[in-house]
């Protein structure tokens, strides 16, 4: 390996553990929001179903990212380099902000913004980024709809029961829910690097002549995330948690059973979905299912205005990235 493509995989390495700081929100808000554990229980919680993800799941998710969206033939050194600095610099601004945007949609406008930047709009895989912005639709209708079906069944199954006994029921179960949407946020989100640094290696002549991860890269990238997720994002935990809607055990147990669904499926698929969109779907649709009044909507709509600008605004600074590199003969 060159000097250079250790310091790529260096700073892809960075980017996940970021994702994982950026992202730790998804995986705990609704268990810390409802009193079922401290935040900094939580946070190992979710970065220990974090790490074990890569034993559930394939590597589809990795696949779509390495040579689905850019044509693989167009990676290089530069065009990686742009695109990791487009969605570290808008994951860092929206954190330091509190507003829950999606990392993956960071990484994946960034992908865009170095791949056209390197080689024209000729290089973008359409098939394959058409059906990851859909995704950014789909994924927040499928976490609601999900979430507002399981409120309304589970109202029904407990109508004989006292809300103390529900109560006390589903404390228990959300443990079980939190760790099913962590497994599910370890297995699309991480699967993210591990295509960015497969490319790489590919481009690089260091794969065998075809794409495929290795477990080495599956393992570290794992790690990252759940090292990040150990850091936590506690501003973005709050507005996850809190100023959506207020979260009951029962409710915070449906929105993450939705969500954890919707990334199951999506992983399954090799669709990058975001978790942030995912969850925050799923959250409003167990607030919409008490009442419409219950969901703060001048939160979730500045929500949605950061899913909005958070493709080209890391694609354009991942375009002048690019040529700032090239400028610069880096």
């Amino acid at each position: 390996m060159t000097i250079a493509l250790v310091l790529l995989i260096a700073v892809a390495l960075v980017f996940d553990f970021l994702n994982g700081l950026h992202d730790a929100a998804n995986s705990i808000a609704t268990i810390v929001s409802t009193r079922v554990l401290a935040p900094h229980y939580a946070v190992f919680w979710a970065a220990f179903f974090n790490f074990v993800a890569f034993l559930v799941f394939g590597l589809n998710v990795a696949a779509t990212i390495g040579s689905g969206i850019i044509d693989p033939k167009i990676i290089s050194d530069q065009a990686v380099f742009a695109a990791l600095c487009g969605a570290i610099v808008w994951n860092v601004v929206t954190w330091w902000g509190g507003i829950p945007s999606s990392s993956s949609h960071a990484l994946i406008g960034g992908l865009v913004g170095g791949g056209v930047a390197a080689g024209g709009f000729h290089a973008v895989k359409w098939a394959g980024l058409n059906k990851t912005i859909a995704a950014i639709v789909i994924s927040p209708g499928t976490g609601f709809v999900l979430a507002l079906l399981l409120v309304l069944i589970v109202s029904w199954a407990f109508m004989r029961s006292t809300p103390f006994k529900t109560d006390k029921l589903f404390r228990h179960v959300q443990f079980v829910s939190a760790s099913a949407y962590s497994l599910g946020h370890g297995g699309n989100d991480a699967q993210k690097t591990m295509g960015i640094i497969a490319a790489l290696l590919f481009a690089h002549g260091l794969s065998g002549g075809h794409f495929h991860v290795p477990l080495w890269v599956v393992l570290s990238c794992q790690a990252a995330m759940a090292l990040g997720t150990l850091f936590g994002g506690w501003r973005i935990v709050r507005t996850m948690g809190s100023r959506i809607t207020h979260l009951t055990p029962v409710q915070g147990v449906c929105a993450e059973t939705a969500g954890a669904i919707t990334l199951f499926m999506a992983t399954y698929m090799g669709i990058p979905v975001s978790t942030t969109h995912t969850i925050t779907g799923a959250i409003v649709g167990v607030g919409a299912a008490r009442r419409v009044s219950a969901v703060r909507w001048h939160v979730a709509r500045r929500i949605v205005w950061a899913w909005v600008f958070t493709v080209p605004a890391a694609g354009l600074i991942a375009a002048g990235a690019y040529y700032a590199a090239a400028l610069l003969r880096l």
